[in-house]
């Protein structure tokens, strides 16, 4: 993986901290939005530093969440009115797009 800066953790941090209630967005739109060169490093930000974060908005571009995550995030999103539907998240309807 590449070397990430603290600046660049900091960036996804505020970026996921923005997602507003009712809306997710992609591991990819944050990578995009920080510059980074992959959305696995957008990962392993979210799996190493984001306890404090509402983590349950960053979902894969499928819709589709990790499966050791699906029941836990699901929930969560489903109680702030994020539409699911077969265990996908639907994101034309509640994609958020983030701005570096």
């Amino acid at each position: 993986m590449a070397a990430v800066t603290d600046d660049e953790v900091e960036q996804v941090r505020a970026l996921v901290g923005a997602i507003p209630v009712g809306q997710v967005t992609t591991y990819g739109d944050v990578a995009a939005a920080v510059g980074l060169s992959s959305p696995r490093i957008v990962g392993w930000i979210m799996r190493t530093d984001s306890a404090d974060l509402p983590w349950h908005r960053v979902i894969s571009a499928s819709g589709k969440p990790a499966a050791h995550l699906a029941g836990r995030q699901l929930e969560r999103l489903r109680a702030e009115g994020v539409p699911v539907r077969d265990g996908k998240v639907i994101l034309r309807e509640c994609r958020w797009t983030p701005t570096g």
